[in-house]
């Protein structure tokens, strides 16, 4: 908390410096903005060369993030990877109480500085605290005009944490009620779509199929047909994203997104982009070792059409239902003999079907080229 002698210590300057850095870490609600306005806001507070804000992840003992004022962007590239809160900075960590050093270099719980790193000297660091508990550090090194920090200087950084405490605080709620907004939002497009587009798609395919069954040219009724099955591949379609709508994805990892990426990759090689399909709940469904199967066959898949099948168009199907995955590869190559010995690669997507319980294939396509299937249960 700050120090109650505060105002006794600091003069007239100080405490307006201090009034303008409290006004400007409360003046955002976007959390990233929060973080980089407080340390700036130290930053100037304190006179400081350099400043940091370190966040703390949730085990409380390691930096998740680590926010920087006074180094460029190159310097911070040459240095490398950010720092993970040992040394100095972990003394903070350890024992979250205020510290201030004339020379941060003769800390007996000092590490050298890694390559390309600015040489500092004195360091003030205090931590910052929500509802009573650490959410991170300030670190604040080489005060300007080579002077030491000061008790005033300390007094004031003390003072800004715990306005930062409340400003990250208030930012953090503020993206809760946007999240919660956003949720209702995706539960509502998901609704009306199921209830209204899919319901008036059905309605037109059904008509549609009445009237072709009237006596009409046959050409008339091939291009009903064709608009009927038109309209069941659009219904597939919604669905497919009615369930990304509702998915409640783990943090981290989607299959669709690693799927999509993997074939906009394999674009380099092939010339071309493959059309991708999804079909049913398939982040919700497939669990983390039957998508990494999926992926692998998927990749192995794309990089034989690539390599022999000298083919212009490529369809991935990804098919999730109440009890199994299917992937689909479809390309209008050269075609495969399915009778001819297989080679690694297909050995391989048959082990992995194999292994968890499911089937592989390939077959001709219709009318030219080649078709995979490999398909598992998911539970």
């Amino acid at each position: 908390m700050p120090n109650p002698t505060f105002g006794l210590h600091a003069g007239p300057a100080a405490l307006r410096r201090l009034l303008d850095a409290v006004l400007s870490v409360g003046s955002e609600l976007d959390l990233p903005t929060v973080l980089q306005r407080i340390v700036e806001a130290a930053t100037d507070l304190v006179h400081a060369r350099y400043g940091a804000l370190g966040v703390l992840d949730e085990s409380g003992r390691h930096l998740a993030e680590f926010i920087t004022v006074g180094v460029d962007d190159d310097r911070r590239s040459a240095i490398g990877a950010l720092p993970q809160g040992h040394g100095i900075l972990g003394l903070l960590i350890t024992d979250p109480r205020p510290i201030r050093l004339p020379d941060l270099r003769e800390h007996p719980d000092s590490y050298g500085f890694p390559p390309n790193h600015p040489p500092m000297t004195s360091f003030l660091g205090v931590p910052i605290r929500i509802r009573g508990e650490v959410f991170g550090n300030l670190y604040l090194c080489d005060r300007q005009g080579d002077e030491v920090f000061s008790d005033v200087d300390e007094e004031m950084a003390v003072a800004l944490a715990a306005a930062a405490g409340i400003a990250v605080d208030q930012a953090r709620l503020h993206g809760r009620v946007g999240e919660m907004s956003m949720m209702a939002d995706r539960e509502r497009i998901a609704r009306d779509l199921h209830d209204r587009v899919i319901q008036r798609l059905f309605a037109t395919g059904l008509s549609l199929e009445g009237i072709s069954r009237a006596d009409l040219p046959p050409d008339i009724r091939e291009r009903l047909h064709r608009a009927v099955d038109d309209l069941d591949e659009t219904v597939r379609q919604v669905r497919s994203s009615i369930f990304e709508l509702e998915e409640r994805r783990i943090p981290g990892r989607s299959l669709r997104q690693e799927v999509l990426g993997l074939c906009s990759d394999a674009a380099r090689s092939l010339g071309f982009e493959p059309i991708v399909r999804f079909e049913g709940p398939v982040d919700a469904a497939v669990d983390g070792p039957v998508a990494d199967h999926l992926l692998a066959v998927l990749r192995e898949a794309l990089s034989n059409v690539a390599r022999h099948a000298r083919a212009t168009q490529v369809e991935v199907g990804v098919r999730a239902d109440g009890g199994g995955l299917e992937l689909v590869v479809v390309d209008d190559g050269a075609g495969v003999d399915p009778t001819a010995p297989r080679g690694d690669g297909l050995r391989n997507m048959e082990r992995r079907a194999q292994g968890a319980g499911g089937s592989f294939a390939i077959t001709a396509g219709e009318p030219a080229g080649t078709c995979v299937r490999w398909s598992v249960p998911t539970r």
